[in-house]
């Protein structure tokens, strides 16, 4: 392996949605710091099972007034 190269592999904290936190090994910012997730497992549609398309005012309503003349005629 090539000396100097690769990037610090070392300890850190990863804080879950819920504040339940786990230690890990990564390249993620220096040693000790904590990684805070947005999104994770037990939050994320993918594995909850939970789809939500709740959208008032937001990108998907903009999206739908923006193209609700196009599409087909009868």
């Amino acid at each position: 392996m090539k000396q100097n190269i690769h990037p610090d592999y070392h300890e850190i904290t990863v804080e879950m949605t819920d504040g339940s936190t786990f230690k890990t090994r990564s390249t993620y910012g220096k040693e000790g710091a904590t990684l805070k997730l947005d999104i994770d497992p037990k939050t994320h549609p993918a594995w909850t099972g939970v789809h939500r398309l709740n959208d008032s005012g937001g990108q998907l309503a903009k999206f739908n007034n923006r193209f609700k003349g196009l599409g087909l005629k009868n």
